[in-house]
């Protein structure tokens, strides 16, 4: 078994990784790389075989994300843990081969799933490490939005690279990952352009159909959707009611709104997206089933860099500049937590009876 073989020749492996590693010409590799990640990896890819899948899994992806961790301590690239865990599932490969140990062909397959897991997580938390390092340097706001634009987009190339070469599928954690980091790109330029235009000029009021409105927002969202196994569901309301503000941030402002609900709820949940109506007011309503938030918590989402549940991608700014754009039309947006269930997000809008 792969597990007894790891067990057996650990110190061998970890020598011979190391020398894989040191083999490498640029980046001038240091020890610090593997001193801790490499005997991490293995012991948690021996309980991964030990134990359940999904129980190895998550073992797996922390010890994936504290090597991601160091190696930003480090000063070390994230190429870097790439070619590292590569070299690992090479180092025990070989030596199986060698040593003609008998290691079935399922145990192959756990080692290379072990191995995506690893490359996914590492990467994603070592682009969430960065993106805190940043703010803690206090760059402008434009800075931010480039540097994590540019973190998503490293991450997209390391996990195309990684799949390029054959040691991970496109359907694998790293495959998602790109997946992912693809998503992330495009809300990127989404929140950007409203900021954009929130700062350019006064907003321009005009009269918007709600079922436009939808429309508009309905075929990306329900990609979105899919593409996290929720389920999306929109009632724009009665025919024929309309809404004065600004349409292009009116359209961010639901769009951002209805991406967070997707990004949060557990998978094979439900996302809906609704409107309410009074005699001079339309409020669309986000729900999500996010499972809830803390006490003492939903005060806390407008603040820039605030982060929602355990989700650390992004930098926490959608939902600030989601609110700067309700009230620069004369609206407001406001959060009904529904403990152990989800959030329902309301936009507050003035309705046009004209």
């Amino acid at each position: 078994m792969l597990h007894n073989f790891i067990t057996k020749h650990r110190d061998l492996v970890i020598a011979r990784t190391r020398e894989k590693v040191g083999s490498r010409t640029a980046p001038r590799p240091t020890e610090v790389e593997i001193m801790h990640g490499v005997p991490l990896f293995l012991d948690q890819l021996c309980a991964r075989l030990r134990t359940d899948v999904e129980r190895g899994a998550t073992q797996i992806g922390v010890s994936a994300s504290l090597h991601g961790g160091e190696l930003l301590s480090a000063g070390l690239t994230i190429g870097q843990v790439v070619h590292d865990y590569g070299n690992i599932c090479q180092a025990i490969t070989e030596l199986a081969v060698e040593l003609q140990s008998e290691i079935t062909i399922d145990d192959f397959r756990t080692l290379n799933l072990c191995l995506d897991i690893a490359i996914a997580e590492s990467v994603t938390e070592f682009a969430r490490q960065r993106e805190l390092t940043i703010i803690g340097r206090g760059v402008e706001q434009l800075g931010f939005l480039a540097h994590e634009l540019r973190n998503q987009l490293n991450t997209a190339t390391l996990a195309f690279e990684a799949m390029c070469s054959g040691s991970v599928g496109v359907r694998g954690s790293t495959g998602s990952l790109l997946g992912k980091s693809l998503s992330g790109m495009r809300e990127l330029v989404d929140r950007s352009l409203a900021e954009v235009r929130l700062e350019a000029a006064p907003p321009h009021y005009e009269r918007i159909l709600v079922t436009e409105l939808f429309e508009e927002i309905e075929i990306a969202a329900a990609m979105h959707a899919k593409s996290r196994d929720i389920q999306l569901s929109i009632t724009p309301g009665e025919k024929g009611l309309m809404i004065e503000g600004d349409s292009q941030i009116l359209s961010s402002i639901v769009t951002n709104l209805v991406q967070n609900a997707c990004k949060f709820t557990q998978p094979h949940g439900h996302v809906v997206l609704s409107t309410r109506v009074t005699s001079d007011r339309v409020l669309i309503d986000v729900a999500d089933e996010c499972g809830g938030l803390p006490a003492g918590k939903t005060e806390e989402l407008f603040r820039p860099y605030e982060q929602r549940g355990t989700n650390r991608s992004g930098l926490g700014l959608g939902l600030a500049i989601s609110l700067k754009g309700a009230r620069a039309i004369g609206g407001d947006i406001n959060v009904q937590n529904l403990p152990g269930t989800g959030c329902v997000f309301t936009v507050d809008l003035r309705r046009s009876t004209v």
